[in-house]
């Protein structure tokens, strides 16, 4: 076999064969891996639905997307409505993301048909580990800022270093950015779900029964 000749042209047509075969089978592996990943995504969701609506006897209607403009910025939110086996409202999940201390925060939490709070996971973080990841922990039934039970109906939730009155919240011990940020999400997520098909009275999701 006649050896290539050492020089620009060969060695531009080398690597360019070598980034075509790298990008072939990069795009095979990405084509069989994302049907999984996207499974195991639903899969998770559904399980974090179930969690922040508190419980497992439900069924969840098509997800909606609620647009809404904030800061200047076309946001968009998530609202998987929810009902029991006989079509009774239950409320709806909202997926709620904004930006924390170390990059999105990704909230999703369940009111009941009156808009109080049932629960919340978060979906995706970047906060700092022991101080903002404890939002997972720090806002939950038996955490000390619980938002469990309160409504932004009352007044949106806010930290209480920054104002006592109201829904005032304790803040993550030094994490007071993402404190902001994990409440504006929730704040968010209420102002979405009270916005689509809404019974005007107590601002919940009506549920086709069916």
């Amino acid at each position: 076999m006649q050896k290539l000749e050492s020089s620009l042209k060969n060695m531009v047509l080398v690597l360019v064969g070598v980034a075509l075969v790298v990008g072939a089978v990069l795009a095979y592996v990405n084509h069989i891996t994302s049907g999984p990943i996207a499974q195991k995504a639903e899969q998770s969701l559904a399980a974090g639905i179930k969690s922040v609506m508190g419980t497992d006897d439900l069924q969840v209607a098509a997800p909606k997307e609620v647009p809404q403009t904030i800061d200047g910025k076309e946001v968009t939110f998530i609202v998987h409505a929810c009902s029991d086996k006989s079509g009774n409202s239950l409320g709806a999940a909202v997926e709620s993301t904004t930006g924390g201390f170390g990059g999105d925060l990704k909230v999703l939490v369940g009111f009941d048909k009156e808009g109080k709070i049932l629960g919340y996971t978060l979906l995706q973080h970047s906060e700092t580990p022991g101080l903002g990841a404890k939002a997972s922990t720090w806002f939950q039934k038996d955490g000390k800022g619980s938002i469990i039970g309160k409504t932004p109906k009352d007044g949106n939730l806010h930290v209480s270093k920054d104002d006592k009155s109201g829904n005032a919240v304790d803040a993550i011990t030094a994490s007071t950015i993402t404190s902001r940020a994990f409440l504006k999400a929730i704040n968010q997520a209420y102002a979405a779900y009270t916005q689509q098909g809404t019974d005007g009275k107590s601002g919940a999701t009506k549920v086709k029964k069916g």
